[in-house]
């Protein structure tokens, strides 16, 4: 059993797992460890659910994947500022590390960044140093504590540690001696855009944001630039994704936490809702019921789409009232200990589907259910063989309910216009999902923009089924569907009407 002691100036003795650690505040590190956080890491994990185990031997597997004479750079994500008037009244948005950094390192601070060597002179296969800023009273009074260079070698296992002031000229006097220089490059694909920064703009940021927090030294960046050539550079994001496609034990259990979360605010939010409320207080409620569980953060901008707006795929305005006969569509989920959650519900604001709205909730729900048998590695299908399983399923569907004057096109331009499928694990987009295996319903967000739809599937991997259906005021279309979105429908009508009419027994906070 867990208890406190409470004594004034002591440290604060927590049992946890038949361990002892001393909880004390503040913390003298820079994120969630079992020696000052107990209630959140376990003795044998470095981040909460994932054991130190696991990092070591991602990077194993990682460099084992690379040629020789390979070495591998991966940054942290930068500080978001709010506002920028004075040192001391910046305030910076919730910090979010970068999902490659994080994954390779555990490390959770910014000003951060990770070289690996590939050498044989070493058991493991690498030699790596972490760069981080370290301990420094000053500005800790401001931020909070940072990991020092020695706790970060012992607790993340790194070879060695240095002080991220000294990561420019570490990578100059690196650099010839490798061949193949893997490095994240995340930044150079615009978010939702295909265009592009030229490898020399973002390499010279990269340099310059990891060396902007300290002036005591003065890289020369062009030299520094000029030794990383085209011809030795590599993109280092598809070779992480290769690795993070596949989903350990551990990160399943991560991951299904996080679904349990958004999946009860998901049942506890229709109850909740009525006519007359707005989008905003049900995106508001569901966000505080997930915070309210130990969610970090929301995955994404909720979807709360009534009516007719949810015709509207990526509805995010959130700002008109909920009508009596609408059909309610939320696509909202948590990040859960860096896995984001993905779950779209659609019910009816009334708290009973009308005949019309049945009927098309029924249509997607019968297709997703097939489309969820098919999520097995001996099925050998890839993410473009079931999305057009689901098109046929779904034209099958609707000409049961009246839909009998499709015209070409119809269905994948107008009724149905996104991609069923794509894979979700640390990151941002969405949806929901199946993990490969034994069919166990979760949900979360994209893994990594480096997949190949076109690859046939494999137990492990984790992949959004999200059939659905938006009938716009057309008049081949039959009338009273019109104005009608159905979203991913993974729940039994039944079950939505009696979350939306408190019949499951459950309170709405």
């Amino acid at each position: 059993m867990n208890f406190l002691a409470r004594h004034l100036g002591r440290p604060c003795l927590v049992r946890t797992y038949a361990t002892e650690a001393a909880l004390v505040k503040p913390s003298r590190y820079g994120q969630p460890l079992f020696h000052s956080h107990p209630h959140l890491v376990k003795p044998n994990e470095l981040t909460p659910g994932i054991p130190v185990e696991e990092y070591e031997c991602r990077r194993r597997k990682l460099i084992d994947s690379l040629p020789s004479d390979s070495m591998v750079i991966s940054v942290s994500a930068p500080v978001k500022y709010m506002s920028k008037k004075c040192l001391h009244s910046l305030r910076s948005y919730k910090y979010r590390q970068a999902s490659d950094f994080w994954y390779l390192t555990g490390f959770m601070e910014p000003d951060s960044a990770l070289i690996m060597e590939k050498t044989s002179s070493s058991p493991k296969g690498y030699r790596m140093t972490l760069f981080c800023s370290g301990s420094d009273m000053e500005k800790e009074k401001w931020e909070g504590a940072r990991t020092s260079l020695d706790d970060v070698m012992s607790i993340f296992r790194a070879d060695d540690a240095k002080h991220i002031s000294t990561f420019s000229s570490q990578l100059k006097q690196l650099l010839p001696s490798f061949s193949n220089v893997f490095v994240d490059l995340s930044d150079f694909h615009t978010h939702g855009h295909h265009t592009r920064r030229s490898a020399r703009a973002v390499t010279r940021s990269l340099l310059k944001y990891l060396s902007s927090t300290t002036a005591t030294e003065s890289p020369d960046f062009d030299s520094i630039l000029a030794s990383i050539a085209n011809s030795k550079r590599r993109s280092l994001s598809p070779e992480v994704a290769k690795l993070r496609a596949i989903k350990s034990q551990a990160e399943q259990r991560v991951m299904r936490a996080a679904a349990d979360i958004s999946g009860r605010a998901h049942t506890k939010t229709m109850l909740y809702a009525r006519p007359g409320i707005s989008e905003a207080a049900l995106a508001a409620h569901f966000e505080y019921l997930c915070a309210m569980s130990g969610a970090q953060r929301p995955a994404y901008v909720p979807v709360v789409a009534s009516g007719p707006n949810a015709l509207i795929i990526h509805y995010t305005h959130n700002d008109h009232l909920v009508q009596p006969n609408d059909v309610v569509l939320v696509d909202a989920g948590c990040e859960y200990n860096g896995y984001a959650s993905d779950i779209t519900r659609s019910f009816p604001a009334s708290g009973t589907f009308n005949g019309p709205q049945r009927d098309l909730y029924s249509a997607v729900l019968s297709a997703q259910k097939t489309l969820i048998s098919l999520c097995t590695e001996r099925a050998s299908l890839s993410l473009y063989d079931l999305h057009r399983q689901s098109c046929d399923l779904l034209r099958q569907e609707l000409a049961q309910i009246g839909f009998n004057t499709l015209f070409t096109g119809d269905l994948e331009r107008l009724l149905y216009p996104h991609f069923l499928s794509h894979p979700i694990g640390i990151g941002m987009f969405h949806s929901y999902h199946t993990v490969l295996h034994k069919i166990h319903l979760m949900s979360d967000l994209h893994e990594s923009n480096h997949f190949d739809r076109g690859a046939t599937l494999k137990a492990g991997m984790v992949i959004t089924i999200e059939p659905g259906i938006y009938v716009p005021p057309i008049s081949r279309f039959p009338t009273h569907f019109h104005n009608i979105g159905i979203l991913s429908a993974p729940k039994e009508i039944s079950d939505v009407e009696g979350a939306c009419r408190g019949l499951l027994g459950l309170e709405p906070y």
